[in-house]
């Protein structure tokens, strides 16, 4: 099946590369078919997979694992070819980076953001992801926190107004407890599928070495507010410390692109863990091995 999605996939793409020069936004709209053609392929192996009644549950997943990195590496592909054949296209160039960015490892994307000109460069699109990947080196396992403060929502008057309370990060990390910061926002269902990790690891391991932060940002991005935040953690059973009300400040400053994100503080404050490393079954035992368990 993995062989049968990479040979179709490196079809598409010498056929991409045949082509004869496009306009931009022909090329563009070309872009997007590719990619939707490599979608396509995807959700079909991954009905052949479903509809399989030879295998057990644990092996589908683990095909469907497979499926999943196959179709990643095949759009990033094609992606590149696309930026190879329009190196200079000021259009072509950031439409084709901004749909493959996130699925990216940060080496192999700023090697391919380095040789781009300056024009390219000062894109909103292409400064913005940049501008990230200079805040996640600046915030990378081994450095210091960079603080942030923003307007937390305590509750209501009675009038039913907010009342907000400056909150700050260095309230939680640097004060002689290992942290787990985890920025999240309550539209987001990926970050809803944390919750229960997060619950089980808190309820593990909350002491005095221990605690759990958990920061919102993006409210807004999705028409929520504080509102949404407060009654989400409710519902959810988020009895760890909270900081809602976040807006884009906190990510913009880890250069988190996706949520959720979670960071492992050391008691001084320093990143000792991020991202992929503390998601799912991953967390608990990188938890463990933090505090020596």
């Amino acid at each position: 099946m993995k062989k049968i999605m990479m040979i179709a996939a490196a079809a598409l793409v010498v056929l991409a590369g045949c082509k004869a020069q496009m306009t931009s936004e022909e090329a563009i709209e070309a872009f997007q078919a590719d990619l939707e053609k490599v979608m396509a392929d995807y959700r079909a192996a991954a009905q052949d997979v479903e509809e399989n009644k030879a295998l057990t549950d644990d092996q589908k997943e683990d095909e469907f694992e497979d499926l999943q990195e196959d179709a990643i590496d095949n759009m990033i592909a094609v992606g590149k070819r696309y930026i190879q054949n329009y190196p200079k296209d000021t259009l072509v160039v950031p439409t084709v980076i901004a749909n493959i960015y996130s699925y990216m490892d940060d080496d192999d994307l700023e090697d391919l953001i380095k040789p781009l000109s300056a024009a390219i460069k000062q894109n909103k699109i292409i400064s913005r992801i940049s501008g990230d990947l200079e805040h996640k080196h600046a915030t990378a396992v081994g450095s210091k926190f960079t603080d942030f403060t923003v307007d937390h929502v305590s509750g209501v008057d009675a009038d039913g107004n907010p009342v907000y309370v400056k909150k700050s990060l260095s309230d939680f990390v640097g004060k002689g407890k290992v942290m787990l910061v985890d920025f999240w926002s309550p539209w987001c269902p990926p970050c809803k599928a944390e919750i229960p990790n997060i619950k089980a690891v808190w309820e593990k391991y909350n002491g005095e070495d221990f605690d759990v932060l958990s920061v919102a940002v993006w409210e807004e991005s999705r028409r929520m507010d504080w509102h949404n935040t407060i009654d989400t953690a409710a519902f959810y059973g988020m009895k760890w410390q909270q900081i809602n009300n976040g807006h884009t400040e906190p990510a913009d400053l880890y250069g988190i692109s996706g949520i959720p994100h979670m960071i492992l503080f050391g008691k001084d404050g320093t990143i000792l863990k991020r991202g992929d490393e503390l998601r799912g079954a991953k967390l608990e035992p990188a938890i463990a091995e933090v505090l020596g368990r």
